[in-house]
């Protein structure tokens, strides 16, 4: 209740912003239906056209703080909301159809890809919290992992700023980049769910990933990068404790919400409560369109978020850095996925 409060003293603040992603939202559904009739197939979904449009609206436009604070509240809060809405539409035999080697993989998977993303960084002579804010970026989700890794490690805000920046544009990359690679790697909807999760930034990117292709790969493919998500406790647990072992600047003790996120509580709650058969087909197919809604119209805040000239001030290393540990994190998904027998 406080924060419902709290949200409608903020409205008229956040309105102008929210309204600027729901007219590129607009726009992009637009441009799906206009692809439809002009081809007979959506060949780019209103999800991907979103980040694109938004994307184009940035690097022309800079918004004033008028627009700001809208934009970043649908970036992050709609994001986390439509997160949340979609525990509604998966049950528990679907968690427990992905097979324990996916689940156990997974765990497997982040902790070879921190240690190899970081070893990478090293390699290429990044600075220490450099190629540790990196990998972990890379490896478990973007920013939010950035962010919750950055006071435990001591890390100055210009590098959080440049992860950051560099790891807004590439995640865009993916999400647009990887049907392709489904598609030529004819990958089932199952598998390509699977490689998604396991190699998309955020969760609501996996959606974007996802949904074009299916709406089983958008289950799974949330589902195993909640799975993802949640390894983020265990890596800022061990990366506090490496800190205070090396005695260094930093070593701050990661806070409940760095852990676990409010929105992965939500999401794991509605699932267990559809798994329980207390959630009514009335309320889960609402909840199902509400959150494909709030997709769309944080893809489009996602996009005007990036600013493609920000990238440059990243600097030729952590630009190589953050590419080839991706490319070498969805190798490994590759594997993973193959040993799984996902097809």
């Amino acid at each position: 209740m406080v924060r419902i409060a709290q949200l409608a003293k903020q409205a008229p603040r956040l309105l102008p912003g929210v309204l600027l992603c729901a007219v590129v939202s607009v726009a992009a559904v637009f441009l799906q239906q206009a692809e439809v009739r002009l081809t007979g197939r959506a060949w780019l979904e209103a999800l991907v056209l979103a980040i694109l449009l938004g994307t184009v609206v940035r690097t022309v436009w800079t918004p004033a703080p008028l627009w700001s604070a809208g934009i970043g509240f649908s970036a992050k809060t709609l994001l986390e909301v439509a997160v949340a809405l979609l525990g509604a539409t998966i049950s528990g035999r679907a968690v427990l159809g992905m097979g324990p080697l996916l689940l156990a993989g997974v765990a497997g998977l982040v902790m070879a890809g921190v240690a190899g993303g970081y070893a990478l960084g090293r390699l290429l002579r990044l600075p220490h919290r450099m190629a540790a804010l990196v990998a972990c970026g890379n490896s478990i989700c973007g920013n939010s992992a950035i962010a919750a890794v950055a006071p435990v490690i001591g890390a100055e805000s210009e590098d959080v700023s440049a992860s950051i920046a560099y790891t807004a544009l590439l995640g865009v990359a993916v999400v647009l980049i990887l049907p392709l690679i489904g598609a030529a790697l004819a990958l089932t909807p199952r598998a390509y769910g699977a490689f998604a999760g396991l190699t998309v930034y955020a969760v609501p990117q996996v959606l974007a990933a996802t949904v074009p292709v299916s709406r089983l790969s958008a289950q799974v493919g949330a589902l195993v990068k909640l799975v993802r998500v949640l390894m983020l406790g265990p890596v800022v647990v061990v990366l506090s404790w490496i800190a205070r072992r090396r005695g260094g600047a930093g070593g701050e003790r990661p806070s409940l919400t760095r852990l676990a996120p409010w929105f992965i509580l939500a999401f794991l709650a509605l699932l267990g409560l559809r798994s329980a058969g207390l959630l009514p087909d009335l309320i889960v197919k609402p909840a199902g369109s509400a959150a494909n809604v709030l997709t769309v119209v944080s893809m489009a805040a996602l996009g005007l978020g990036v600013d493609v000239r920000a990238v440059a001030k990243a600097g030729a290393r952590v630009t190589t850095v953050a590419t080839l540990s991706l490319v070498m994190l969805g190798v490994l998904a590759l594997g993973l996925v193959r040993l799984a027998h996902l097809g």
